[in-house]
Parts: structure tokens; sequence; C-alpha cells
């Protein structure tokens, strides 16, 4: 063998052996880096560990954890987390272990909140509601309320801006129950929504904005997690649609309007053209239907089929189109409602066709104490 082949074949063993040895050394760094440094590492197939500690303390805490998995799996990765301080603290504030357990199951984040982070958002929340246990209550409902933001600067310089607004604590109480996002907005957003309603209050000739403010928002407790663009153009919308002057498109938007600035514009058009053709072809005027929408706009919610159907499902009980003009709300209730509602009142003798349609849409305790009394009625003109 030539002393060429001889080197050629040296450097390959070398070479190859090198190729091997640095091959071995990654899978043993690999090796070394996911047992030391778990929380970045994966397994065999590519899918991020869970922890196991974590797992064992939350099913020992009832949480669901198929639930929480399909909320957030991201947490079970995380090898750092505070379920156990999290416990101790709402447990300290009156919360229940089931309330607790579900509040972790519906939003597995929560466990990444440190409990110094937690007090601060506490005692803000303390500056709006009166006490613990109504805090409590809101957890309950919406635990991403409390949760879903970590930074209580901008959760202090909302309520402090809100405040100087005018907005009374009641009505600070009532946007962080329904509309908790509001205090997750950059003050920056709520100072620009809050600007707008204010232009468009001297736009109209009312000569307090703050009091403005204060009657869009309790009618509406949504506005401030709203475009400032979607509430111009649906405002737009409503004084060029009912040809409003401006003293009436003031008393809307402070009244039953106020909602309709939630819609987006092309959903608000859209639904308005159809109760137009739909009311069109059971004899309406353009009058009957503009009084129709104005008295209760809420309806404007209602997608095409839905508002139809309930319209069709009154007719066919021989309910004019006239009663359901003059009492709007019973389109609240839903198809099966209106139907087994209908029945009883029919099977007590009253009679819909001339009467009051206007407890189809009642609570149901009332309606079952109306219905009592019709019940009764009858029994006495029987007898």
């Amino acid at each position: 063998m030539t002393s060429r082949n001889l080197w050629y074949m040296r450097s390959n063993f070398f070479f190859g052996s090198r190729c091997w040895m640095i091959r071995y050394s990654a899978e043993i760094l690999k090796s070394v880096s996911f047992r030391l440094f778990g929380v970045t590492c994966n397994n065999g197939d590519n899918e991020p560990l869970e922890n196991e500690d974590l797992l064992n303390n939350l099913l020992t805490m009832g949480v669901d954890i198929d639930m929480a998995k399909k909320r957030q799996p991201g947490v079970f990765n995380r090898m750092v987390t505070n379920e156990q301080d999290l416990k101790m603290f709402l447990l300290s504030k009156g919360a229940s272990k089931e309330v607790i357990a579900s509040i972790i199951s519906r939003y597995p984040r929560a466990i990444t909140r440190t409990s110094e982070s937690l007090s601060k958002r506490w005692d803000l929340w303390r500056k709006i509601m009166t006490s613990d246990l109504e805090i409590v209550n809101i957890l309950e409902r919406s635990p991403e309320s409390f949760f879903r933001s970590n930074n209580n600067i901008n959760l202090e310089n909302n309520i402090k801006f809100l405040y100087s607004v005018g907005l009374s604590q009641k009505c600070l109480c009532r946007l962080l129950a329904n509309a908790p996002r509001t205090f997750s907005n950059s003050l920056d957003l709520n100072k620009q929504m809050i600007e707008v309603l204010q232009e468009v209050c001297l736009f109209l000739g009312h000569n307090d904005p703050t009091d403005f403010v204060r009657k869009i928002i309790s009618k509406n407790p949504f506005i401030l997690i709203q475009s400032t663009k979607r509430v111009k153009a649906n405002i737009e919308f409503l004084q060029s649609t009912f040809n409003l002057n401006k003293e009436e498109l003031l008393q809307l938007l402070c009244g039953p309007g106020a909602g309709i600035l939630d819609l987006s514009t092309e959903c608000a058009k859209r639904n308005y053209t159809n109760i137009k053709e739909k009311l069109f072809s059971l004899g309406c005027t353009e009058e009957e239907v503009q009084k129709f929408v104005l008295s209760y706009p809420d309806m404007m919610f209602l997608a095409d089929k839905k508002f139809n159907d309930k319209i069709d499902c009154l007719i066919e009980e021989k309910i004019s189109i006239l009663q359901i003009i003059e009492s709007p709300r019973v389109l609240d209730s839903s198809i099966s409602t209106l139907k087994s509602r209908i029945k009883e009142l029919v099977h007590a003798g009253y009679n819909l066709n001339v009467s009051n349609i206007a407890l189809l849409s009642w609570s149901q305790k009332r309606f079952e104490a109306k219905l009592e009394k019709i019940k009764r009625l009858e029994q006495c003109l029987g007898s």
C-alpha cells in the first residue's frame, strides 16, 4: 500500500472518530442539560415535559387538570409555580377550597402570581369593592378579571383616572364586576375613549361632559373596551338611519341606545335591514319600524334568523304584529320559552290575542305569580 493511501485511511479514521466523539459529547451534554435545566428541555417526542410536583399539588387541591390543560397548557411546563401561596392567600380572604380549585381550573395562570403581587392587587380592588367577599364572588364568576394582568401600576393609574372623570365607586364596582378588562387597558386607551365621549357630549349640545360620560358608562359598562372608531361609526349610524336631531340622539345615547355602541357597524346595519324587511312584509310602515327599534334598540343584537323565527313564532300563535311592536321585549325570550308560556296562558284561559303580551318576557318568578292569579280568576268565573 502506498504511503499516500495509508495517509488517506488514517485521515478518514481520525476524522470519523472525531465526528463520533462530537456526536457522543453532544448526546451527553443534551442529557445533562435536560436534567439540570428541565424548564426548557423536551422529551424524545419534542414535547415540553410537565412538572410532576405541580400536577400532584393541583390534583390534591381538587383542580380539574383536563380543563386547566385545555385553557393554558404552558403553565404545566413551568418548574416554579405558587399554587400553595395562592391557596393560602385566597383562603385568608374567605374563598373556599372548592372555589379556589374552580379558579385554577378555569384560569391556571393564577398560580404564577406571587404573594406580593396578589396582596397589592387585592388592596387596589378593595379601593373599589366594599368587602373581600365581593371580590371572591367576582373571582368565582370570572377569575380572568383578577389574574389576567399582573400590572398593578396600570391598574392603580386607571382607578385614579376613572375616579377623576366623575365615576362613582358604585360605577367602578359595576365596571370591575362586568367589564374588568377596562382596568387592564392601558391608561392611554381609556383616556382616548373618555375624550371621544366628552367631544360627542359637547357636539350634541350637552354642557356637562361628566354627567354624559357617567350616564353612558352606567348604561353600557362595556364601552371602555370598545374601539373609539366603532363608537363614532355607530353614533353616526344611529343619527343618519333614524334622522335624529341632536337632542333626540342625546336622549337615545343616555338611555336605551347606549348598548348599540358595542355592535360592529356592519352588524348593526345588517340586522336593522333585516328588521325592516321582515316588518315591511307584515304590513308595517317605516314610522312603525323606527318606533319599534328606538323603543328597544337591544333587538338589533338579534341575528337575522333568530329575529325572524321569533316573530314567526308569535304570529303563528295569533299574536298581531302591532302587539309585538307595543311590547318589543318579548323578543328577549327564547322560542322554547315563548311557546311554553303561551301554552300555559292559553290553558289557563288567558286570551293573548286581545290582552297584554308583555308578561311573555317577565322573569320566571313574576310570570308564575301572574299565571297563578289568572288560574284563580278563571276558577272564580267558572264557579
